[in-house]
């Protein structure tokens, strides 16, 4: 790890994706971009005649659909480009450009939902007969009229839409703050180099031996944002109010019911994450209690939960190696499944290495008709091993939900999207402790994935309902101020864990660098995802080809139906406590395992 990061020219091309697959060069981008501009321009001639017959609904709906896959192909382009560098004018300028024609894509389609709704379900229901091609668009006329009473006037869907660029600021201002304009300070490595503090690099200072390094990476990543604060509850809050304000405008009785309809999903499943949740938190303070005493702490701080409590096992995996393992540990999905793994591996999907102004974090992105592609900011720690079977979990649904199915039904839910991504999370635990050489390489790992459980189910579910408390508390008319939300973020910690962790005051500014909390009751979808995960690699590992079949159809399913229904065809049933008590069951025996062997 060099003192400062490298300028991405720095990095070996076959540790960056490849972006020509989309487009040859910025110029061809450019090309497009007008043209599509003028397409979507054009679809105002689309209005008059929209539903008159049941061939001018067929051909409008084609029409909009090739300009939607052109303005996605575009976006994807653009928002990859930013995110390798986000400091580079030239991107940020493609990316907002980008962002504008989607944003004029949907104003210029607000007149299509009013006038299908107007249409009826009798009407449509006759146009299918009379033209057998409207047959294939049943479930997205039949997701917009459930919706009906939720949907406006064309003229009140159009001011929505316009709205668009104004209510998307408060998460492009923190995106700017976030990634490119803090910066952290240099700290003193157990060595006494010094190393400069990054998003990518934090999770591994936390992980140092070393507690004063610890404690001053934690201080110094906080300290920033509680510099500014004000700043970042403000542009919190503007965004909240965002929510706020288009439940209100649909309709909705509240912003947490709205966003959850556009799946499908009722409030009482993510309420019901979060009662099951809070009904078994002693596993989780059972596990900071053991921490503390293996540790050998008197006191345990949030600086010390990341570290490794097996020591003499330092497992560091260089990224050649890191492949290797994802391949085997996913062999139970199926030799097909491996195959196109390995070729992702040399075939541009991924951007490896964290450079200057790289997107912090990892995602699996991508368009369709282009393979997905990943972005990471990879080190050794065994954590990016699994970031990257995560990724590739999500990146591999779209290849199997894009190759199966048309455009109109290929984009899936992250509701399910974060089932495929634990799945390989699940499956790679497996292989690893089935693998594991040593006695203390088990520990680790049994550490490693009690860790990861906090995190993924029992942090995202705190996460979940402090993005539930901030929602109600704008909807009451409160103002989310800096204070306020320390103290409601202060209280949800000593919730969660109890009494043998120390709250630092540092801790009650993370809300403020927590990106997801931007996007609209997201977070509770990774809790739930790894929950049902849990039981489908359960019955992969146990069944065999069988259940990976059926799995693979789950994948190449996409988004043809809604994902509560596509859950239960997989076998999971997410409106009962049922499976999020069994995931937490694992954890409970799990960590007994580690007790036993420590």
């Amino acid at each position: 790890m060099s003192k400062e990061l490298k300028d991405r020219k720095e990095i070996a091309e076959k540790y960056k994706w490849d972006l020509t697959v989309i487009y040859s060069s910025d110029a061809d981008f450019e090309s497009e971009l007008n043209e599509a501009l003028a397409a979507v321009k054009n679809i105002a001639d689309l209005k008059a005649e929209f539903t008159a017959s049941a061939q001018n609904l067929l051909t409008a709906l084609e029409k909009i659909i090739q300009i939607e896959k052109k303005v996605a192909r575009l976006y994807t382009y653009a928002h990859l480009k930013y995110d390798q560098n986000t400091a580079l004018d030239k991107y940020q300028g493609y990316r907002n450009k980008a962002l504008m024609c989607y944003n004029q894509l949907s104003s210029q389609t607000s007149f299509m939902v009013p006038a299908l709704i107007k249409l009826g379900s009798e009407k449509l229901k006759k146009y299918c007969q009379t033209e057998e091609k409207l047959k294939f668009y049943d479930h997205f006329f039949a997701n917009i009229l459930r919706q009906k009473a939720h949907f406006l006037s064309e003229g009140e869907e159009k001011i929505l839409a316009l709205a668009g660029e104004v209510t998307q600021g408060a998460e492009n201002i923190f995106s700017m703050l976030n990634n490119a304009d803090l910066e952290f300070p240099l700290l003193k490595t157990e060595n006494g180099d010094e190393k400069r503090l990054t998003h990518g690099r934090y999770i591994d200072f936390l992980k140092s031996p070393e507690r004063r390094l610890r404690k001053d990476a934690f201080k110094a990543m906080h300290t920033e944002y509680e510099k500014l604060a004000n700043t970042f509850a403000s542009v919190l809050d503007t965004n909240v109010k965002s929510d706020v304000f288009y439940a209100r405008a649909r309709n909705y009785p509240d912003s947490l019911t709205a966003s959850l309809d556009n799946d499908n999903i009722t409030p009482d499943v993510y309420q019901n994450l979060i009662n099951t949740v809070s009904a078994n938190l002693e596993p989780l303070q059972e596990y900071i209690a053991l921490k503390k005493q293996a540790l050998n702490l008197d006191e345990l701080h949030v600086y010390d939960i990341y570290t490794p409590l097996i020591k003499e096992t330092d497992l560091k995996f260089k990224y050649e190696e890191t492949k290797e393992i994802i391949k085997a540990a996913l062999k139970p999905l199926g030799k097909d499944y491996v195959k196109i793994v390995n070729d992702s591996f040399s075939a541009g999907w991924i951007d490896v290495y964290e450079n200057k102004g790289k997107r912090s974090g990892a995602y699996s992105s991508g368009c369709y008709g282009v393979h997905p592609y990943i972005l990471l900011n990879y080190t050794e720690d065994i954590s990016n091993i699994f970031t990257l079977v995560h990724e590739m979990g999500h990146a591999m649904h779209s290849y199997y939900a894009n190759q199966t199915q048309p455009y109109l039904y290929a984009d899936y839910k992250i509701f399910v999207a974060e089932v495929a991504s634990t799945t390989n999370e699940n499956l790679l635990l497996s292989y690893l402790l089935e693998n594991a050489a040593t006695r203390e390489e088990k520990l680790y790992l049994l550490n490693y994935f009690l860790e990861g459980f906090r995190a993924t189910v029992y942090r995202q579910t705190m996460f979940a309902e402090f993005e539930k408390i901030i929602h109600s508390e704008v909807e009451k008319g409160e103002s989310l101020t800096a204070e306020r939300m320390k103290q409601l973020y202060r209280k949800l910690n000593r919730k969660y864990f109890g009494e043998q962790l120390i709250i630092d005051q540092k801790l009650d500014y993370e809300w403020a660098r927590i990106p997801h909390f931007y996007y609209n009751f997201y977070v509770y979808k990774y809790a739930t995802g790894y929950s049902a995960a849990t039981a489908l690699a359960e019955k992969i590992l146990q069944e065999g080809e069988t259940a990976a079949a059926n799995y693979r159809e789950f994948l190449k399913a996409g988004g043809s139906d809604y994902p509560l229904n596509l859950m239960a065809k997989a076998g999971v049933d997410m409106e009962k406590p049922a499976v999020i008590e069994n995931a937490i069951a694992k954890f409970a025996d799990y960590l007994a395992q580690f007790k036993e062997l420590l």
